[in-house]
């Protein structure tokens, strides 16, 4: 299945292998390492401007942590699933000024209990939209967020429902749920690892808003022009399967700088953006620069966050659930605990989904501690387990088949990603401009840039999205452009 998935998705995102296939000499103006939403984006614009750009990508597709895979009657998404937000979003505008439709999807629950019985749908969801309202307005002095909705929420029940007041189990339990759903918003382990005061901020507009059957993979084919059969952008050479392992910039001078790739290539230009993830930053930053990153880059690499958000996706022979929905598990206190500690990660699963792009998948989401571990799981206890779970929560109400094909996320384990996305942690008000140095270049003895940062982690205000990542890729493209180039 491995193979077949990733033919499918080189084949998928790449449109024609042709359209990339070098035109140049290896005389470039800009390496571009890493093709997610922030290299893509970059080198896009560059090259649609007229520079020579060389993109360099360590795995065998386009799109870093966006991953469009052809599964069931359609496609899915592996990682990135919706467009958050559409004024002013560079993702939105480009399906729209390129007619591809994008569908809003409703994320309100239908509530299934542990117990197999139906929860109270309109107060689950009400309470639910409080929760996530109440965030807007933050204290104040630094909190943990888990702490902060909890005391808001109980005196939003105390208002409105007291008599929920005596119903300290629900209480619990809904707490345990909203939880795991902010820990899939965050890609957290805790909603008490994140500050409640947070410069994320949202845009304007729908903020589930899916590619559907197009798949995420579009956006990246319009940046490249290879959507509708386009030929690709001719100053702009690709190289996939490029693993960069050195970076070498000139200091001291106003030469070139070298990039080293684990195949011992190597390639000159006069800068180079690099695009990827916190997590490849933390791991690997103390041997891909030379000379080493500034100590006050290192200490924001160290301190800052990047979490897990996972996905097991199964398929059915048919379609079994209404498109577009989704389903929220609450655990009864007394069916937690008697499950055996082999199988405490099943409750880490909040809930599921039926995706925009398939009508035959069914998309289960955990994250944290237990998102990492479920990656390392056999696949067919994955399965195995899941079923049991969706059976147990909702094979009382409905006949649920059997599944006939699973693919599952491996955003930790993948050593090109390391993670899913960055949050605002508890140590944010000690280091409130981490995002900025993060996002700071590197400048020889002239000034010149000669290393450029960008990825969803330096984009200030809309970080942990796929629009934030391209807004951060146009911003260090535009570093090196006049703006009557663009």
């Amino acid at each position: 299945m491995k193979e077949y998935t990733k033919w499918c998705l080189v084949l998928c995102v790449l449109g024609s292998a042709n359209c990339y296939v070098s035109t140049m000499p290896n005389n470039y103006d800009t390496i571009v390492v890493g093709l997610g939403s922030a290299g893509v984006t970059a080198a896009s614009t560059l090259a649609n401007a007229g520079r020579r750009v060389l993109a360099l990508e360590a795995q065998d597709r386009i799109g870093g942590r966006v991953m469009t895979v052809p599964f069931g009657d359609g496609v899915v998404e592996v990682g990135a699933e919706w467009i958050h937000g559409t004024e002013g979003s560079r993702v939105y505008q480009t399906a729209i000024q390129n007619n591809v439709s994008v569908l809003p999807q409703d994320l309100s629950f239908q509530v299934y209990m542990s117990d197999g019985s139906l929860g109270n749908k309109e107060l689950v969801n009400e309470l639910i939209e409080f929760c996530l309202q109440t965030v807007e307005k933050p204290p104040e002095k630094p909190e943990p967020l888990g702490k902060f909705i909890t005391r808001q929420l109980m005196k939003y029940i105390n208002d409105k429902h007291p008599e929920l007041l005596n119903e300290k189990d629900f209480i619990a339990e809904f707490l345990e749920m909203m939880n795991l759903l902010i820990n899939n918003y965050e890609a957290s382990n805790d909603w008490n690892d994140v500050s409640v005061q947070t410069n994320y901020e949202e845009l304007a507009g729908h903020q589930h808003t899916s590619w559907h059957r197009h798949g995420y993979k579009t956006f990246f084919e319009i940046l490249l022009n290879t959507y509708n059969n386009g030929t690709g952008l001719p100053t702009l050479d690709i190289e996939l399967n490029k693993e960069v392992t050195l970076i070498k910039w000139p200091k001291n001078t106003t030469g070139k700088v070298q990039v080293v790739c684990k195949d011992g290539d190597v390639y000159t230009a006069s800068n180079v953006i690099v695009t990827v993830s916190l997590g490849v930053l933390k791991e690997r930053h103390s041997h891909l620069f030379l000379p080493s990153l500034p100590q006050e880059k290192i200490t924001i690499i160290e301190k800052m966050s990047i979490g897990v958000m996972d996905k097991v996706i199964l398929n059915f022979e048919k379609q079994w659930l209404p498109n577009g929905s989704f389903f929220g598990f609450i655990w009864k206190g007394e069916d937690k605990k008697k499950l055996s500690n082999d199988d405490y990660w099943t409750t880490r699963i909040f809930g599921v989904s039926t995706p925009m792009g398939s009508k035959t998948a069914l998309t289960f989401w955990t994250s944290g501690d237990v998102g990492k571990m479920v990656e390392t799981l056999p696949e067919d206890v994955v399965k195995r387990k899941v079923m049991e779970l969706l059976r147990k929560f909702m094979g009382k109400n409905m006949t649920i088949p059997e599944p006939t094909d699973m693919i599952r996320s491996t955003w930790f384990s993948n050593p090109f990603t390391r993670g899913s996305y960055t949050h605002d942690n508890l140590l944010m008000h000690e280091y409130p401009n981490a995002r900025a140095i993060l996002g700071e270049p590197l400048v020889d003895d002239s000034g010149a840039p000669k290393v450029l940062f960008a990825g969803e982690a330096t984009d200030l205000t809309h970080f942990s999205t796929v629009h934030g990542a391209s807004d951060s890729g146009f911003r260090e493209a535009m570093r090196l452009l006049p703006s009557s180039k663009v």
